[in-house]
């Protein structure tokens, strides 16, 4: 596929991957739980940004989440409110920031934010994620997720939120 037509591919890939998941893990099913997660793309645009030194890489190397949780799944009640391809200084370098919503009035158990960065051929360059226990109902949380590819690599990224209830 083209670069023209980036999203086709994404939900390929997206879907196969979850449909994988699914079927390894059982269906969750019932009150809005185990559908499939819905990305939103992201768009980067970065001038003038350096990588990040080889202590810096380390420091940030131990500090990204890329294990996603089994148990979290798609929520009516999550919302995902705003996200940004952000380069921070030192350590932190690559980041997508933004913040979810729980809109709903239960306690969020888990909430778990998932990024996909690529390149500008439309490549998937890593898979990285933000996640924070205990999301009170009608609560948000300003999420960072750390991405260990330089800026200069990431021509774009897709966004989801999951969660597990209480």
């Amino acid at each position: 596929m083209t670069r023209s037509d980036p999203t086709d591919r994404r939900r390929v890939l997206a879907s196969l991957g979850t449909g994988l998941a699914a079927a390894a893990a059982g269906c969750l099913g019932g009150d809005g739980l185990g559908g499939q997660p819905t990305y939103e793309e992201g768009r980067v645009t970065v001038s003038n940004a350096t990588s990040r030194n080889a202590t810096q890489m380390s420091t940030a190397a131990a500090l990204a989440q890329q294990q996603p949780t089994n148990s979290v799944t798609p929520l009516d009640s999550l919302e995902l409110r705003t996200h940004e391809f952000v380069v921070e200084d030192g350590y932190l370098g690559s980041t997508i920031q933004g913040t979810v919503a729980n809109t709903g009035s239960d306690r969020i158990q888990l909430v778990e934010v998932r990024t996909r960065v690529y390149d500008d051929a439309d490549t998937l360059l890593g898979s990285y994620l933000a996640s924070t226990g205990d999301l009170d109902g009608n609560s948000t949380w300003a999420f960072q997720v750390i991405v260990l590819e330089s800026p200069s690599d990431v021509a774009g990224y897709d966004i989801t939120v999951l969660g597990t209830p209480s």
